[in-house]
C-alpha cells in the first residue's frame, strides 16, 4: 500500500513508519521543514506539508491508501491537536483514503467503572491530564465526522513506552484492557503492529478500537 505518516519523526510515528516499510509498504513521512534532520529510513519519501492545513492534507492525501497521524503537540500547546484533527478531517473528507489516528487512553472506559472514564478515575497522574483531554477533544471530532470520512482511532493501553516487537497482544474497542494484574501496558512497537494491522485488515471503520497486553 501508498501509507503517509504525519508525526513520522515522533516516538509513535517512527515506529509507524519502519513497520510499514518491514512489511513492503510505500511510506511518505510528512515533515514541515525537509532541512532539518528527520532521521527516518533512506527507504522513506518526504512531503512537505502541515496537518492543520487542509489543502496540504488534501493534495498529500491525493493517490495514497492510508493516512495514519500520531502526531503530539509540546506541553503547553495541548490546543493544537485540535487544530491539526480539524485539518486533517477536512482535508480528507471526500477523498476515499483511509485515515488512521493514533490517539489517547484517557477517554477509554475503566473496567467495571459504570462508564467512568480513565481520565475521570482516581489518581489519574495531573501531569498528563493536559494532553489526556485534548486527545478526548481530537476523539470527539472524530466521532462527530461526517459519513465522507473513512476513520479509525486507535487508544493505546494506559502505559505507552519504548520496548519491543512480540507481535501478541489483545485488542478491544472502547473499555480499557488491563492483564491479571489490572495493569494496562502496550510497546510502541506492537502498537504500530496493531495499526498496520488495521490498515492491512480494517476490522475498525469510522469507530476506535484498543490494545494492550
Amino acid at each position: 500500500m501508498r501509507i503517509t505518516v504525519f508525526g513520522a519523526t515522533g516516538n509513535v510515528g517512527s515506529r509507524v513508519v519502519a513497520e510499514a516499510l518491514t512489511r513492503g509498504h510505500r511510506v511518505t513521512a510528512v515533515v514541515r521543514d525537509p532541512a532539518k534532520p528527520h532521521g527516518l529510513p533512506s527507504a522513506t519519501a518526504l512531503a512537505v506539508g502541515d496537518a492543520r492545513d487542509p489543502e496540504d492534507v488534501a493534495r498529500i492525501a491525493t493517490g495514497q491508501n492510508v493516512v495514519i497521524t500520531a502526531t503530539r503537540p509540546l506541553p503547553g500547546s495541548e490546543h493544537e491537536l485540535a487544530v491539526a484533527t480539524r485539518g486533517l478531517l477536512a482535508g480528507i473528507a471526500g477523498t476515499g483514503v483511509r485515515l488512521l489516528a493514533v490517539g489517547g487512553a484517557g477517554s477509554l472506559l475503566v473496567p467495571g467503572g459504570g462508564g467512568t472514564a480513565l481520565v475521570d478515575s482516581p489518581g489519574f497522574p495531573e501531569e498528563i491530564r493536559p494532553i489526556a483531554l485534548a486527545c478526548g477533544e481530537q476523539f470527539d471530532l472524530y466521532r462527530a465526522a461526517g459519513p465522507e470520512v473513512d476513520w479509525t482511532y486507535l487508544s493505546p493501553a494506559a502505559v505507552l513506552e519504548p520496548g519491543v516487537r512480540t507481535g501478541r497482544f489483545r485488542t478491544g474497542r472502547d473499555e480499557l484492557l488491563v492483564d491479571a494484574a489490572g495493569d494496562s501496558a502496550i510497546s510502541m512497537e506492537d502498537l504500530a503492529v496493531a495499526l498496520l494491522d488495521e490498515a492491512e485488515r480494517p476490522a475498525h471503520r469510522r469507530a476506535r478500537f484498543t490494545a494492550a497486553y
